[in-house]
């Protein structure tokens, strides 16, 4: 998709990835559609502007994703870990905690 030579080409190999992938495997073509137009900013530039363009948004855009999909999956082994993992956050000033609101009588 990021090689096509026009925007047009670029919606058509999206569309042609996207019926391949949805059978083979739903959650990659969730993820593409879920970027959306997103990955594909470079199409909006000049033509002679792609090929940078394209290979460092496509690069980036795909990093962020994997972050924040790995970030957002992470499971915690047991139980136990929680109270670890909020005081840890609590101790290094990650996390603050707020007052409690006033109670309305």
């Amino acid at each position: 998709m990021i090689y096509a030579e026009t925007a047009v080409e670029v919606e058509a190999r999206r569309k042609a990835f996207l019926r391949m992938w949805r059978l083979k495997c739903r959650a990659v073509a969730d993820s593409l559609e879920e970027a959306g137009d997103r990955l594909f900013a470079f199409a909006r530039l000049d033509p002679s502007r792609w090929k940078s363009a394209r290979t460092t948004n496509a690069i980036e855009r795909l990093n962020e994703e994997f972050r924040r999909r790995i970030k957002t999956q992470t499971v915690l082994p047991c139980a136990e870990t929680v109270p670890m993992l909020l005081w840890a956050l609590l101790a290094s000033g990650r996390i603050q905690m707020r007052p409690p609101a006033p109670s309305r009588a």
